[in-house]
């Protein structure tokens, strides 16, 4: 576009708070103005800071200023035109707000009109009827050119192409106002010419100056030489600005000296009037009054019409005149209430005079319409402050308290001064953000908390809580254990804690016999700045569980050996054998021991008491009794469940102490016949030695019904013998025959003498009397003063076992009278003996018998 030598026509002076600058309209964008902050005195690196806004009534932000440099410059090219109508001033008013501290300048920018609009003509052609019969010098009004721009940027002069009949020349209004007008230089001849085309064209004073152009067509008529002329050529009317349609503005009159048609005068708005204007007034075509016909919200405070007369002759001529009219304000705009700045949400601990908002409250109306007061309520700690025009300052007036109220609704009221006055109301919201002035709070200062012990890994103990007035992070609560130490071990090492919902976990087993209290210390902190904290003391107590079994203390026994007390062998009733003594490491009653006779081997002959643990004598002892004993006691707790121990006693009886103590592992009790095996066994042998005896015994009585004339011949048989244990003596005399029935060649077995182990014997008998003599080698274990009464050449004996006495009986067919009723006293022997015996086997000449028993 075209530089102009006012582009850059700056003016700068700052007074009051006040900058002005000028800037030519359509300034490009980016163009710099000028330093704000040099021209106000402000810091130019302090404008960020202080969050600097400008605030202006315009729809459009046509400055802008860099935050760094504090440079002013176009934002949106201006157009004057636009901005400010027909004004012949235009300004624009911005304020600059910057906070802490609250500041604000006014900043005023008068727009420099820029020739940039040409002069046009509100028609496409005018046309003009001239009369032939009009003498040089009569005048003809011609269309006024309308210009956007303002003072020389506007119309200027007019010029009108040569012609021989017309010229141009220019009139002056009353108002000093100029317009053209078609002057008639000759005298027209319809019938040589009937229609002139000339050029009008309407220039302004730029630089360079620019022009419209308008065709101006003139029709030669016959009629009508006067014009209509206006009582005034300027008229001048005041409305209010409310008034409804029909309301009568002003009446205008035009004369006419003409008679008839051409003296009848018409009123229009002439084409130079704009078509807003005349929507809102209307002009009665005969009488001349102008109403109102529309709505007169207009921000101009007077208005322009031109008004044509116009009369009726053929050939019609017409005048204008000029109609102003004044819109009177009235109170129908309300206070505009317009946040300016605002700062919220607020601490709650702002110091009283903190300002919270800038506010602008204005009124359209002018005068006293537009005078405003402003308030809020008086229960409230806030307070309004006037600044500057049209400014207010919401401040603090008192305390503020979040945890009591955490935000205000304050309703400010504006009441313009007009008649009636018109209230303006809005109700800005302030929230009150948090402060951390509040420490957690625990419920109570100590709790105690009862944990058994044996407890398993992470076992929840207890969750402790506090709360905390303070929202956000400064009512978010954290939960730490306090160092301390516990058993001389750190207190982690025992505990941990959850950070978030403060959740206590055992991080070991705790055992009651090695710590049975402690307390530590939680702390609950928020997360403000500074943080603030609490702390509880927590009390734990551990309970015993039953997880110990009683100690044997005396009597001492190692490697599960057998304690001996040794006791007279005549001591009397109540004699006091040993007293067990035991301990339990556990509390109350899992520590609560009685004491329990499980075994002995007499229980005729011993008691225990069972809260003392003495172990007595029930009776006085005899000769006859055993010369060792053995007693289990257990001893038992009374937890649940119960644990025990066991001890084992052997007593021996005796005068004096022996050298050698005896082996208490066998008590010398007969162990029971009956049991749940040995009835198997028996059942089980019963059944195989019925059958093979049953087959035996067939055998038999078939051999001896052949060989019955041989039964005198020699036999052989097979005597068993039996010891007892090594602790008791027994005296023994097997005899399988009377010694009255024991034939010459038979031998006798006896033996006298104490036998530590369990032999067993065989001895074979041959058929023939010439088998005498015992085999040599056969029968070297025979205990010193044994008899075998057997025939002597077939005797054969041999140990089988140790712990069993065993006897194999070959006997022929001719001794097999052994077994028949008469030998009462082998049948005798063998019932007595609690033998078991069994046929192994046999053939015709002989068979054998195994005899088997055990004490």
């Amino acid at each position: 576009m075209r530089v102009y030598w006012m582009v850059f026509c700056l003016i700068c002076c700052t007074a009051k708070g006040q900058v002005v600058y000028s800037i030519a309209e359509g300034t490009e964008r980016g163009v710099s103005v000028g330093n704000v902050a040099k021209d106000l005195g402000i810091n130019a690196a302090a404008l960020s800071a202080r969050k600097f806004r400008m605030i202006t009534g315009s729809s459009k932000q046509y400055f802008n200023i860099n935050a760094t440099t504090g440079v002013l410059s176009v934002n949106e090219p201006i157009d004057r035109e636009q901005l400010c109508e027909l004004k012949s001033t235009c300004l624009l008013n911005y304020e600059l707000v910057l906070e802490n501290p609250l500041e604000l300048y006014r900043m005023e920018f008068k727009v420099l009109d820029v020739n940039d609009n040409s002069p046009s003509f509100p028609l496409s052609e005018y046309h003009a009827s001239v009369p032939e019969f009009l003498s040089p010098g009569a005048r003809f009004a011609l269309p006024n050119a309308q210009d956007l721009d303002e003072g020389t940027n506007g119309v200027q002069n007019y010029t009108l192409n040569p012609d021989e009949h017309f010229h141009l020349e220019m009139q002056t209004r009353g108002d000093g106002s100029m317009y053209p007008e078609l002057v008639l230089k000759k005298t027209l001849d319809r019938e040589q010419q009937a229609t002139h085309r000339l050029v009008l064209t309407a220039k302004d004073g730029g630089d360079p100056p620019r022009s419209g152009d308008i065709p101006v067509i003139v029709t030669v008529l016959d009629t009508n030489d006067n014009a209509p002329e206006f009582e005034q050529s300027v008229y001048r009317a005041s409305v209010l600005e409310n008034s409804p349609s029909g309301t009568l503005v002003v009446q205008v009159h035009a004369t006419d000296l003409d008679e008839g048609p051409n003296g009848e005068i018409t009123y229009s708005f002439s084409n130079a009037t704009t078509s807003d204007l005349q929507q809102m007034f209307l002009i009665h075509p005969h009488t001349g009054e102008v109403t109102v016909s529309g709505d007169l919200a207009v921000q101009r405070p007077l208005l322009e019409m031109l008004i044509e007369a116009r009369d009726k002759g053929a050939f019609a001529l017409s005048s204008t005149a000029k109609l102003l009219v004044e819109i009177t304000d009235v109170n129908n705009h309300g206070p505009e209430i317009t946040i300016a700045s605002l700062s919220n949400p607020i601490p709650e601990d702002a110091v009283p005079g903190t300002v919270i908002a800038l506010l602008s409250i204005k009124d359209k109306d002018p005068g006293e319409n537009g005078k405003v007061t402003c308030q809020i309520s008086d229960n409230l700690p806030f307070q309004l402050k006037p600044s500057l025009e049209n400014y207010y300052s919401l401040v603090t007036s008192g305390l503020l308290d979040r945890e009591l109220i955490s935000g205000y609704n304050i309703t400010i009221t504006a009441t313009d001064l007009g008649s009636p006055p018109i209230t303006t109301q809005q109700t800005l919201w302030v929230q009150i953000s948090d402060v951390n002035d509040n420490p957690p709070v625990f419920a109570a200062d100590t709790f105690d908390v009862f944990v058994e012990e044996n407890n398993p890994l992470g076992a929840f103990l207890y969750q402790v809580s506090a709360s905390d007035l303070d929202i956000g992070e400064n009512g978010q609560i954290s939960y730490i254990l306090r160092n301390s130490t516990v058993a001389g071990s750190a207190l982690a090492s025992f505990l941990s804690v959850s950070l978030v919902n403060g959740s206590i976990y055992a991080k070991r087993a705790f055992d009651f016999e090695q710590l049975r209290s402690f307390h530590f210390q939680v702390e609950a902190k928020d997360n403000g700045s500074p943080a603030l904290s609490a702390a509880m003391t927590v009390n734990v107590y551990i309970s015993d569980q039953n997880d110990n079994a009683p100690a044997i203390l005396y009597p001492i026994v190692q490697n599960g050996s057998v304690a001996v007390e040794v006791v007279p062998r005549l001591a009397d009733e109540d004699y006091l054998v040993t007293k067990v003594v035991a301990d339990d490491e556990d509390n109350a009653e899992n520590a609560w021991l009685s004491y329990h006779l499980a075994h002995s081997s007499d229980s005729t002959l011993f008691r225990l008491a069972p809260h003392s643990g003495e172990l007595r004598t029930t009776r006085s002892l005899r000769s006859t009794d055993l010369l060792k004993h053995k007693v289990v006691v257990v001893v038992r707790d009374h937890g649940e469940p119960p644990l025990s121990s066991t001890v084992t006693v052997g007593i021996l009886l005796a005068d004096t102490l022996p050298q050698a103590l005896p082996d208490f592992d066998d008590n010398g009790e007969r162990l029971p016949l009956l049991n749940a095996t040995n009835i198997y066994l028996i059942v089980s042998l019963s059944c195989v030695s019925f059958i093979f005896t049953v087959f035996l015994l067939f055998l038999a009585i078939a051999r001896l019904c052949h060989c019955w004339a041989c039964h005198r011949q020699g036999c052989c048989c097979s005597v068993c013998c039996y010891s007892a244990d090594d602790y008791e003596k027994y005296r023994y005399s097997v005899h399988m025959l009377p010694s009255s029935h024991i034939p010459p060649d038979m031998l006798e077995v006896t033996g006298v003498g104490k036998l530590t182990h369990t032999y067993l014997y065989r001895a074979s008998v041959g058929l023939g009397q010439e088998n005498s003599g015992i085999p040599n080698g056969n029968a070297g274990n025979v205990p010193s003063g044994s008899r075998l009464q057997v025939p002597g050449p077939c005797i054969q004996v041999q140990q089988i076992q140790s712990d069993h006495l065993s006897a194999v009986l070959m006997v022929s067919t001719s001794s097999f009278h052994l077994f028949s009723p008469k030998h009462v006293a082998t049948k005798k022997l063998i019932q007595e003996s609690r033998y078991n015996f069994m046929i192994l086997g046999g053939s015709f000449t002989s068979f054998y018998i195994f005899l088997k028993a055990r004490i």
